[in-house]
């Protein structure tokens, strides 16, 4: 088996262990175990608690002591173990204790994925930009290939979705172990600070007018993927509740209609560097947040009827949502941070959106949700549910626009698109001036 086609079956498996479960755990936790969504908030903001230490804290065991595959592999039997317990809970007490060791497990598999892909990459001497985002796609084809297979086997509402995602953790955790070595690259011995360590010589990005207005949207942002991933799949299944659409295709499988979201998220990545080029950071994030505008705004007025047109227009928008504001969000931190923090750099936008702002979204919607939008019998109002997500959206568009102030200078960013296809720029900045600072550069 060639090495790309190896990393390609891993990626496969990283997503579809998580795709097992993610968009349809609402349906299990409402539809069939019956309990709050304020403690379904409190479910969702366990991964962005985990998101926040776990990442780090692996990297500097893969980095100093353990090979980061057989820590990869380890995890994910680990994690297994635990999918396969979740069932097991009878209230949402031990249920969240679950998820949380859960996710403390599978996040940092995420960047361990990529520290295996890399490093076999370029042990075989070949262009991680090049070679890599075609074997990356494959994690999200593996996600959709997870929601399909828990749709059709009839799992939205039952336990046997985390035995499935359990399964294929299994199967990964033994599979890393035949993975490429990537032994640690840091001996015990070497002199660094623990600030360098943990990644925080990355906060001084805050002292940049721009980054700092920058990650506070990301954060801001990251609340809205939560929500979109947590009460998706739900609002679709409860139409089920409806006569008039009990039979309909999206309510008999709503993972597979949700799946439309991850099908056009693998389109719009191709787009990215011509808008970037062509509109620069600024335009691409504002366009991404009237697309979660759009998102919301479309379930709400959608349904699995007539209105069905309108749930996959906001599956197809999802791609656009997710992709502008997450990827090239990725790219214009990799533009603006020194090489000596760019990883950490990359860690600190992680922890803004999927944790931070994971945590926030979740949390702050579960009781929302239960305060202002779910009656006496348990029926929750989905269309304030989604309008009042929708005006999120739109109010932070409105207020990223003046409080944005990065200018955009097109040749400049077709260069920092383009040339890293070939070679790396020779030079990078630290700290860009808040105006007149190129807008994106691919890894």
């Amino acid at each position: 088996m060639s090495l790309k086609l190896r990393l390609t079956v891993m990626n496969f498996l990283q997503f579809f262990v998580w795709g097992a479960w993610l968009i349809t755990l609402g349906r299990y936790w409402f539809e069939n175990r019956g309990w709050s969504g304020t403690s379904f908030g409190a479910i969702f903001s366990t991964m962005g608690i985990s998101a926040l230490f776990m990442p780090s804290l692996m990297g500097i065991v893969a980095d100093r002591w353990i090979n980061a595959e057989k820590l990869y592999g380890a995890l994910h039997i680990l994690g297994g173990v635990l999918l396969c317990m979740l069932p097991m809970a009878n209230d949402p007490n031990q249920f969240f204790w679950l998820i949380l060791a859960t996710m403390l497990c599978y996040m940092p598999t995420i960047s361990l994925a990529i520290t295996v892909a890399y490093n076999a990459l370029k042990e075989q001497g070949l262009d991680v930009v090049r070679d890599y985002p075609p074997i990356r796609v494959w994690g999200t084809v593996g996600f959709i290939a997870a929601l399909w297979t828990t749709s059709l086997l009839g799992l939205e509402k039952s336990p046997g979705q985390f035995y499935v995602a359990g399964a294929a953790a299994f199967v990964l955790g033994l599979y890393a172990f035949t993975l490429p070595a990537a032994p640690p690259r840091m001996a015990q011995s070497d002199s660094r600070s623990l600030v360098d360590i943990l990644g925080l010589t990355s906060f001084r990005l805050f002292r940049n007018y721009n980054m700092a207005v920058f990650f506070v949207f990301a954060m801001l942002l990251g609340a809205a993927l939560q929500l979109t991933n947590a009460y998706g799949g739900t609002f679709l299944g409860e139409f089920e509740n409806d006569p008039a659409y009990a039979g309909s295709l999206a309510v008999k499988y709503p993972a597979i209609i949700m799946s439309i979201s991850q099908i056009s998220e693998t389109l719009f990545i191709l787009t990215i560097p011509f808008f970037l080029k062509r509109f620069g950071i600024k335009t691409v994030m504002t366009i991404s947040m009237l697309a979660w505008f759009l998102r919301f705004g479309l379930f709400a007025y959608g349904d699995p009827g007539p209105g069905l047109w309108m749930i996959v227009m906001s599956c197809i928008v999802y791609g656009m949502a997710f992709d502008f504001f997450n990827i090239s969000g990725s790219l214009f931190v990799e533009q603006q941070a020194d090489p000596k923090i760019r990883a950490s750099a990359q860690g600190l936008f992680m922890l803004m959106t999927n944790g931070i702002g994971a945590i926030l979204g979740s949390a702050v919607s579960g009781w929302m949700i239960d305060r202002w939008f779910t009656d006496a019998s348990g029926t929750k109002d989905w269309h304030g549910i989604w309008i009042t997500f929708a005006l999120y959206s739109l109010a932070m568009a409105i207020a990223f626009v003046p409080l944005f102030r990065h200018r955009h200078d097109p040749p400049r960013a077709v260069a920092i698109v383009f040339v890293p296809l070939f070679r790396q720029p020779k030079q990078r900045v630290d700290m860009v001036p808040e105006h007149g600072a190129a807008d994106v550069n691919a890894p």
